[in-house]
C-alpha cells in the first residue's frame, strides 16, 4: 500500500508512526483505517519491534467539527472497517501515543486504544458524538470508562464538551503533560527506556494487566502466576539473571 496519511520510521526496536494531518485523517477515514491496519499487521510480524509510538499532528484539530466521519463502523461502499483503534489495540507490544493539540472523536478513541498517552500542555480531549445524536463507536464508551471511571466518562460523552490537558491528567486520561516542543522527544525517550527491557516480559506484562482487568481477582492472579513461571523457561530470563549476577546490562533476544 502507498501510504498517504501516515509515515513510519524504525529506530532500533522502536517503530515511530506519524499521522501527518488530523484534517486529512478525518477527511479520509477509510484510508486512515486501512493504512493503520496494514502497518500494525506488519509490526505484529516483526519480532524486532518492541515498542510503538504513534504521533498525530494536531490530532482532531478544530476542523474536525466540519468533517464528520461516516456514522457506521463499516463502510458498505468501499468495504472494510473504519476503526482506527483496533489496529493499535491488537498489538502485543506496548503502544505510546503522543498527543499534540486537539484529540477529538476518533483521534481520542485511537489514543484510548494505546497503552500510554503523553500529551502537550495545550492539548484538549473530547468525544462530541452526542452533538450529532450519536455515540462513540470505536471503543470510546468502553475504553474511556475503564480508564477514568464511569462518572468522568459519562460527563465527557453526555455533554460532548472537550476537556483541557490539565483535567485529562487529573482524571487519569493521560499519563503526562509536557511542553509541545518536547512532546515527541519525551515519548521516544519513554519508548527507548522500554525497548531495552526483555521483549517477552514486556508482552507478558501488557497481557496480564489488560486481560486481568476483565477477570476475577483469583483468575487474574492465576494468569499472573502462569505467565511468571512461563517466563522463567525463556532464555531472556536466564540472561537477566546472569546480567544481574555479573553486574552488566542484559542482552535480551526475545527467546
Amino acid at each position: 500500500m502507498r501510504y498517504q496519511v501516515l509515515s513510519y520510521h524504525r529506530e532500533d526496536r522502536v517503530m515511530k508512526i506519524n499521522l501527518h494531518d488530523g484534517k486529512a485523517c478525518y477527511a479520509n477515514p477509510v484510508q486512515t483505517a486501512n493504512e493503520l491496519a496494514e502497518l500494525c499487521s506488519a509490526i505484529s510480524l516483526d519480532a524486532e519491534i518492541q515498542v510503538v509510538v504513534i504521533h498525530m499532528e494536531q490530532a482532531g484539530a478544530p476542523p474536525y467539527l466540519n468533517l464528520r466521519r461516516p456514522p457506521l463502523p463499516f463502510d458498505p461502499e468501499q468495504g472494510g472497517s473504519l476503526s482506527w483503534a483496533e489496529p493499535a489495540a491488537k498489538l502485543e507490544v506496548p503502544v505510546i501515543m503522543a498527543i499534540d493539540g486537539y484529540a477529538l472523536g476518533q483521534a481520542l478513541e485511537l489514543a484510548l486504544a494505546c497503552d500510554i498517552r503523553i500529551a502537550s500542555v495545550e492539548s484538549h480531549f473530547g468525544l462530541p458524538h452526542i452533538d450529532d445524536g450519536a455515540i462513540p463507536w470505536d471503543g470510546g464508551t468502553q475504553r474511556l470508562s475503564r480508564l477514568v471511571g464511569a462518572s468522568n466518562a459519562l460527563e465527557m460523552i453526555l455533554t460532548g464538551q472537550a476537556i483541557s490537558g490539565e483535567t485529562a491528567l487529573r482524571i487519569g486520561l493521560v499519563n503526562r503533560l509536557v511542553a509541545g516542543d518536547q512532546l515527541f522527544t519525551h515519548a521516544l525517550d519513554t519508548a527507548r527506556t522500554m525497548a531495552v527491557k526483555g521483549p517477552i516480559a514486556l508482552k507478558y506484562t501488557k497481557e496480564v494487566v489488560l486481560k486481568g482487568m476483565e477477570l476475577t481477582m483469583d483468575q487474574a492472579l492465576s494468569l499472573e502466576a502462569d505467565l511468571y513461571f512461563l517466563l522463567h523457561t525463556s532464555r531472556d530470563r536466564t540472561e537477566g539473571i546472569k546480567a544481574f549476577q555479573g553486574k552488566r546490562k542484559a542482552k535480551f533476544e526475545g527467546r
